[in-house]
């Protein structure tokens, strides 16, 4: 059954992230997330949708909190989350590598 839980990260990184839910979710449960930016007036960033899994859920006083490891992801996705990341940081775009075959850099 497909549903929808909503819930507030505590902190994020590239390998996963801890939230704050109402739900328990059982640990080992693959789950998709989306995760978005809001903005001190409301508005809201385009979803960031990962693939991910429940590593751990803990109650804590009325509502749970949970760790979750993302999936392996594309490497479009993965820079995404990078951007995302950076966002949260408040740091500027780090400037992209050139990535060179690897004869030129071995050879």
């Amino acid at each position: 059954m497909d549903r929808e839980i909503v819930g507030r990260t505590r902190n994020v990184s590239r390998g996963g992230l801890c939230a704050e839910v109402w739900e328990e979710l059982a640990a080992g449960t693959g789950i998709e997330i989306d995760l978005q930016l809001v903005f001190s007036d409301q508005r809201q960033s385009e979803p960031l949708r990962l693939a991910a899994r429940i590593a751990w859920c803990t109650a804590i006083d009325d509502h749970f909190q949970l760790g979750v490891q993302f999936l392996p992801m594309h490497e479009e996705t993965a820079a995404d989350l990078q951007m995302f990341l950076r966002f949260l940081d408040g740091g500027a775009a780090p400037a992209p590598t050139a990535r060179l075959p690897v004869d030129e850099r071995f050879g």
